[in-house]
Formats: C-alpha cells, structure tokens, sequence
C-alpha cells in the first residue's frame, strides 16, 4: 500500500498522462480514506492557489456577497464560532472556508498523520463538506470573475483543475447533484463525454 507521498507520485505520473479520469480512481489496493484524503490536500491547495490570482479583482466592494449569478448565494457557518448562516463578501467567505478547511485538515482526529492511524467514522461527511464548499470558490469564479481569468490567459489552468475537481467528486460521489446546479452545463460538458 502506498503512502502519502508515494500517492502524490501516483497523482503526478498520471496527471501527467493528461487522462484525469485515470488520474481520479482509486488505484488499485489503495486504502479509499487515504486516497481521498490526500486529494482532499491538493484540491484545497489548487483552490487557494486560483482564488489568490482573483485577490486583488474579488473585494468586499465588487463582491459584497458570496454568490454563483443571481439564483445561487452562499451564506457562512461554521457550526463552531458561527452557528447560524451569516452573510458575507465573497473574500471573507472564501477567507473564512480556507481557514476553516486548514483546521480539519490540521485536526489529527480527522486526518490523522501518523502511519495506519485511524481515520473517524464520519471521515466521508467531512471530506464531503470540504468538497461541497469548494466547489462553491469555483462557482463563484465562474460566475463572476471568468472574464478576468481570461484577460490573465488562466482559462486553461482554471478549467483543467475544474475537470479533474469535477471527475473526482463525481467518481466518489463526493456532491450532490443539486449543490452542482450553478454550473450544471459546464459540468455535463465535463462528464458526458466520457
């Protein structure tokens, strides 16, 4: 069984194949909390890494809510500090995920760093939540900064993390479709050709 690091490998040779639909399963023999956790590492690192490209376009001022176009708004908790849904800037949002995100991946009892360690039962549901409000960076990028992207020539960066994102979730049903709406042709332009 391959470690953390021999993982990343894995995900590297096959990334670079340019087949992300072989880059996304789970290989063979390979512990599935430990593949997704490792994945869950990377996408988090793309996401915070692309958001950070927007940092000086997505404000307080331009972006004084976090949306996906007009039907879809996004409002914080935590269920710690912040127990009911508040309202706030796209970057506070995104500020406050990143934060939130680091704490469980920090949290040994959910991501355990020690080899054969265990990881918690409910390790899915956190991994899902992780994913749910991930994807809610790259609607919200999509939506309302993809002209940008553009002017920066970022597009193909941006839609290749996108598609593997996309791929990896759907391969483990990692969101429910209905969380998916925002950029639901996109998506199906992702995965129906496959």
């Amino acid at each position: 069984m391959m470690q953390g690091a021999q993982l990343r490998k894995h995900i590297d040779a096959t990334l670079g194949s340019g087949n992300l639909r072989e880059a996304v399963r789970l290989p063979p023999g390979e512990d599935l909390n430990e593949w997704l956790a490792v994945n869950t590492v990377d996408f988090f690192n793309q996401v915070n890494l692309l958001f950070g490209t927007l940092t000086e376009f997505c404000t307080p001022e331009n972006c004084s809510t976090m949306s996906a176009g007009p039907k879809y708004e996004y409002r914080w908790a935590d269920g710690v500090q912040i127990k009911k849904p508040i309202e706030v800037s796209a970057p506070k949002y995104v500020e406050y995920l990143m934060d939130w995100i680091e704490a469980q991946l920090d949290d040994e009892s959910i991501f355990p760093q020690r080899l054969g360690a265990p990881f918690p039962p409910n390790f899915k549901e956190v991994v899902k939540t992780i994913f749910k409000r991930l994807f809610r960076v790259y609607a919200h990028i999509y939506h309302s900064h993809f002209q940008k992207i553009v002017s920066l020539k970022e597009e193909a960066h941006l839609n290749t993390c996108f598609k593997h994102f996309i791929l990896f979730t759907h391969e483990f049903g990692l969101i429910d479709k209905k969380e998916l709406a925002p950029l639901q042709e996109l998506i199906e332009s992702i995965i129906v050709p496959y």
